[in-house]
């Protein structure tokens, strides 16, 4: 799968952007500041309807303007497809797939899929637990676009019930009148079936992508490792690791059990505090490079090897499925040394489509030769 022509209305910096793409590696270079790495967040946005950027859709919309837009042509083989998405924001985004009538935004998502490595991934080592849930939760949904579902729903029980939860938090500081908890079982039920629904991906996910990570950071690294993963859940009694060796994950009726069990345990506490205490929100996944925790213990050059290699195995991962994605190097060349740079280079070469920016040729290894556009002061054209 590759994406053959990139289009952008008022998306960003651009008024009007027409890049025409192909297989193989396409580079787009520039100074700091022209519109490079906004070329490659539509191509992201297409894939995962968010940007790796920011975490609303207002700053992707061009000043002045109401709204933008974003197509991409999209081959699959010898199948095309046209997929557009209109940004609203403060309203409804729309979606159209081959100029057809809308559809929902949801419905685009495994048209494309996307791998990004951006100098934003050091975080995943090095950053608070929500970094790598996020990685996590996008790379689950990436396997099965369903799931996009599933954790819109999940968010949107947990808003309700931590709502719940605060009003009687607060009922209970200032000596007013109780809240009515009737709903509260409720909630949980509908909390823990859909949490646990998440929760038995997250686990899938990691046990089939611990053994690919190990195997990256031995190619980025080599006789650095072993790189393993351990899944902490605030239920307490899921099931936890997800080593190279691979793990088995519960089910999620057997997982449901646990999550409600967890949250009548905690209940308590919760409305006490006003908040939900228990549930994949709150879940945690820890690195481990040997022995030790990589957050704390791994050096700034391990940490970027571990970032790297969770990468390239959620690569490797949906490849093997038989959806390979579009690689997406944005500006990651200028934060490694020569060697990582080099390994880097080597192993993505031989993807379907790469797209790399950087602020000058010489940041682009040899080995990703390919199409090369300039980007300056919001102009693209191919040199």
């Amino acid at each position: 799968m590759h994406v053959t022509h990139l289009s952008l209305a008022d998306f960003r910096s651009y008024e009007r952007a027409e890049v025409p793409l192909g297989p193989g590696v396409t580079a787009f270079l520039g100074p700091n500041g022209q519109g490079k790495t906004n070329l490659v967040e539509a191509v992201g946005y297409i894939a995962t309807l968010g940007s790796h950027r920011v975490s609303s859709d207002a700053p992707l919309v061009r000043m002045g303007a109401e709204r933008a837009i974003v197509r991409a042509q999209v081959r699959q083989g010898e199948r095309e497809q046209l997929v557009e998405l209109e940004l609203n924001p403060g309203k409804s985004n729309r979606a159209r797939i081959n100029r057809s009538s809308q559809v929902r935004p949801r419905d685009v998502l495994g048209i494309v899929r996307t791998v990004l490595f951006a100098p934003e991934d050091l975080a995943l080592v090095k950053g608070d637990p929500g970094e790598r849930r996020r990685f996590v939760d996008e790379l689950v949904t990436a396997r099965a676009p369903r799931m996009a579902g599933v954790r819109s729903d999940y968010e949107r029980v947990l808003k309700q019930r931590n709502t719940l939860l605060k009003s009687a938090a607060m009922a209970r500081r200032h000596g007013g009148k109780g809240v009515d908890l009737s709903t509260l079982d409720v909630w949980d039920q509908h909390l823990a079936r859909v949490g646990a629904e998440l929760l038995a991906q997250r686990l899938d996910l990691l046990a089939v992508l611990g053994p690919l990570a190990d195997k990256a950071y031995e190619r980025l690294a080599p006789g650095g490792g072993p790189v393993s993963f351990e899944y902490r859940a605030s239920a307490g009694a899921a099931p936890s690791a997800a080593s190279p060796a691979g793990s088995s994950a519960g089910s999620a009726e057997e997982l449901y059990g646990v999550l409600l069990a967890a949250l009548g345990q905690a209940r308590k506490q919760e409305i006490e505090r006003g908040v939900t205490l228990v549930g994949p929100h709150r879940d945690e996944v820890l690195l481990r490079l040997g022995e030790l925790p990589a957050k704390g213990y791994a050096s700034h050059g391990e940490s970027w090897s571990f970032a790297l290699s969770l990468r390239l195995a959620a690569y490797e991962l949906l490849k093997s499925e038989g959806h390979e994605p579009v690689l997406v190097l944005d500006d990651v060349f200028a934060e490694l040394d020569t060697r990582r740079r080099e390994r880097l280079a080597e192993l993505v070469a031989p993807a379907e489509q790469v797209l790399v920016t950087a602020a000058v040729p010489e940041d682009v290894p040899e080995v990703l030769a390919g199409a090369r556009f300039s980007v300056a002061e919001g102009e693209v054209a191919r040199l």
